[in-house]
């Protein structure tokens, strides 16, 4: 793994929503790749976040690249509202929706990357027919709903083995990890295949600025 080619993808749901232009604006200037926005609809997870609305007012802050990732019941219903938002990257869950392939090409064809997320007592191979045509796979470290947990140590060989999948079927995928990614456990993140970080507390927190968090996360991922 090239660990100058691993993108940081800060998630606004630990930033201060009071303030969420400077935040999205302090995670460009500090050298984000991506933002990370995690839509949740009190259903599929037990929480609430926010929608296309506020997802539309972001893309006026940033030119960074929009990954959205849904974690709604259904999520066919929304996606020409997320793409017209700006999402660049649409990440449905496998767990929730009936006719995955079908909402996999109706990301597409909007003209976003389309990406699968897993839950963590979902097993990879409940993608195996869909690798081919994914352009992100996200891997879920934490049972989703919430920021600020652990991370789920057994991630690390589910992580292994789709980078292990995917370098055969389709290597040009993105591998994205998400949950209890940080300083201490980053670099070992990326020795076991994920491309894409998820970083939500360890870049908005009290104890250091977003840049000084996103430089601290580079340096852990050089050793």
């Amino acid at each position: 793994m090239n660990r100058n080619s691993i993108k940081l993808a800060p998630s606004i749901l630990t930033a201060d929503f009071g303030h969420m232009a400077e935040a999205v604006q302090a995670a460009e200037e500090g050298g984000a790749d991506w933002l990370h926005l995690d839509v949740m609809d009190g259903q599929f997870v037990p929480n609430i976040s926010f929608g296309p609305m506020v997802i539309n007012s972001i893309r006026t802050y940033t030119s960074l690249p929009l990954d959205v990732h849904l974690m709604v019941d259904e999520p066919e219903h929304y996606l020409q509202a997320f793409a017209d938002a700006g999402a660049q990257t649409i990440t449905v869950h496998q767990e929730a929706t009936r006719h995955l392939h079908r909402a996999i090409q109706q990301i597409q064809d909007l003209g976003c990357q389309a990406g699968v997320a897993l839950n963590p007592a979902t097993p990879n191979q409940l993608l195996e027919e869909l690798l081919p045509s994914l352009d992100l796979v996200l891997v879920m470290s934490v049972n989703p709903g919430f920021g600020g947990q652990k991370f789920i140590e057994y991630s690390h060989n589910k992580l292994r083995r789709m980078r292990d999948w995917l370098d055969v079927v389709n290597p040009e995928c993105q591998l994205e990890v998400d949950g209890g990614v940080g300083y201490s456990n980053i670099r070992q993140v990326a020795d076991s295949g994920a491309n894409v970080m998820v970083v939500g507390s360890a870049v908005y927190n009290e104890t250091a600025t977003v840049a000084e968090n996103l430089a601290d996360l580079r340096k852990a991922l050089e050793g």
